[in-house]
Formats: structure tokens, C-alpha cells, sequence
């Protein structure tokens, strides 16, 4: 890349393949547990197949990707012509990957910038095509870093889960919110805060919490131009129904992806997830 500043990421980010490739972007995979099990996400286990485990009821985890993983994505990058490294991860509140990423660093054979944008899915992935289209166009390291920690602020993620349970389970919403998200069967609504997965709203019933993830998605991409990404797991109709809505009442959208999440937020959100990432340019 132009300047010799390259990218990297981690598997959360959820980028398309083609993407990826275009614009130079390397990412580390996470690790799905499945029974007794270890999977690299994105190569050796697919998000359906974690669904399925899920309504079986079979154990699964996480985990994030050990130091000498980035190690040798650092040195595999300084060995490519890189002078400098960003590397962009999901939230430090819901994984320890930003410090494991922030140990490989401090041994790397170039300098790497280590960044927690506090968001997880495309709401990475954008930050990542941010600060890559920066380094394309000739920036510095510190100027790739800077793209990537605005478009994080502008950037916000929604999600529709079935069910609390499944982030209760793996630590990723309090037991209190999960009890809240449950009561008198509501359907929850999250949103990232503070690199936090909270509980925005208790929706009625599945048709009302979806009808108003739409109308929060359509108000936050009031600001034109913007990005979106409609994200699923094991509900690809609901998905693109939802996308064809949004092309519609958005006349700013620059960039629309639907896409299945990986395995690993799958594993913490269960089947019927529904997920919006707006990203104003």
C-alpha cells in the first residue's frame, strides 16, 4: 500500500472476502469452542454451524486469538514492505483481543498502532475501510489511525436478538438487563455504548422490534452520505427485507452489505439475530 502502512483486523469485523483483498486488509481469526472443540472462526467452523449447536443446547465459547498470532501477522506484514501497522479490533468491553494484539505489538519489527474502536461487526469493518482508503491514498500511520477513530464516532451498531439468554450466558449483558430483556417476554433491542453491549429499548412482540430497529436506522442515517450493514444469523429473509426497506428510505446510502455474522457473535447472540450498522462517510 501507498506509504507502506498496512491493515489489519480481526475476524469479528465481518468483512467481505473481495473487500478485504481490494484494499489490503489481513485479519486474525477468533476462536469458536464447540464441545471440547477449537475453531478458527471464518476457516474451520461457520455460523450456522454454531447455530445449530445452539438449539441442540451444546456447550460453545469463545476465545480470543493468542499474542503470537498478531505476532506473526505483524512480522508476515514488515516482511510485505510495511513501515508502520494499524491494527483496528472489536470492543476491549466484550474480548480481550485488544490486549492480546496490544502484547504481540510491543515486539513487532515496524511500529504498530493498536486501536479498540469500540465496535464489533461491519461497525469494524467500516473503521478498517476507513483507515485502509487512508493508507491507499498515501496518509501516514498516525493519519490512518485518525480515519479510523472518527468513522468509529460517527458509526452506531443495532441489534434485535430473540432472546438475552444467549449473551447472558457468556458474560456479554448482565444478568439484571437479561432478567429486564425477559420479563413478560418482550423483545429486546441493543445497541453499542461505550464499546458496551446495553439494552436499548423492550419491544412488544418480534414484528414491533423489528419495525422499530428499522425506524432508529432510518433516523441515525438521516446525515447523508452513510454506509449500512443489515447483519443476520440464520434468518436471510428477515435480513434482506429489512436491507430493501432501508435502500428505499435512505437516500444517502452509499454502501449497503447483508451479510451472516461469524461464528463468535453468533455463539453470543443466537439464531434470529438481526443486527443495523449505520456509518456516516
Amino acid at each position: 500500500m501507498s506509504r507502506h502502512v498496512a491493515i489489519i483486523t480481526d475476524s469479528t469485523a465481518y468483512l467481505p472476502q473481495e473487500a478485504m483483498e481490494r484494499n489490503g486488509i489481513t485479519a486474525v481469526p477468533l476462536t469458536v469452542v464447540l464441545g471440547d472443540e477449537a475453531l478458527q472462526e471464518g476457516t474451520e467452523i461457520s455460523a450456522r454451524s454454531v447455530a445449530q449447536a445452539l438449539q441442540k443446547r451444546k456447550s460453545v465459547t469463545t476465545s480470543r486469538p493468542g499474542p503470537e498470532a498478531f505476532a506473526a501477522a505483524y512480522r508476515a506484514a514488515a516482511e510485505a514492505g510495511a513501515e508502520g501497522i494499524v491494527s483496528l479490533h472489536l470492543s476491549a468491553e466484550i474480548s480481550g483481543t485488544y490486549d492480546a494484539a496490544v502484547l504481540a505489538a510491543r515486539e513487532a519489527p515496524v511500529p504498530v498502532r493498536v486501536v479498540d474502536t469500540g465496535m464489533v461487526a461491519m461497525a469494524l469493518g467500516f473503521c478498517a475501510l476507513a483507515a485502509a482508503g487512508t493508507a491507499r491514498a498515501g496518509g501516514t500511520l498516525d493519519e490512518a489511525v485518525a480515519a479510523a477513530e472518527k468513522r468509529a464516532q460517527g458509526t452506531a451498531a443495532y441489534f434485535y436478538v430473540d432472546t438475552l439468554d444467549y449473551l447472558r450466558r457468556g458474560g456479554r449483558i448482565g444478568a439484571a438487563q437479561a432478567l429486564l430483556g425477559s420479563a413478560l417476554a418482550v423483545k429486546p433491542l441493543l445497541q453499542l455504548d461505550g464499546g458496551r453491549i446495553e439494552l436499548r429499548e423492550k419491544v412488544r412482540t418480534a414484528s414491533k422490534a423489528i419495525a422499530r430497529l428499522e425506524e432508529i436506522a432510518v433516523e441515525r442515517a438521516a446525515t447523508a452520505p452513510v454506509d449500512i450493514a443489515v447483519h443476520h444469523l440464520a434468518a436471510p429473509e428477515r435480513a434482506e427485507q429489512l436491507a430493501e426497506r432501508l435502500r428505499d428510505r435512505v437516500p444517502g446510502v452509499v454502501e449497503l452489505h447483508v451479510s451472516e455474522v461469524g461464528a463468535v457473535i453468533g455463539a453470543h447472540t443466537g439464531p434470529g439475530l438481526l443486527g443495523v450498522v449505520v456509518s456516516p462517510r
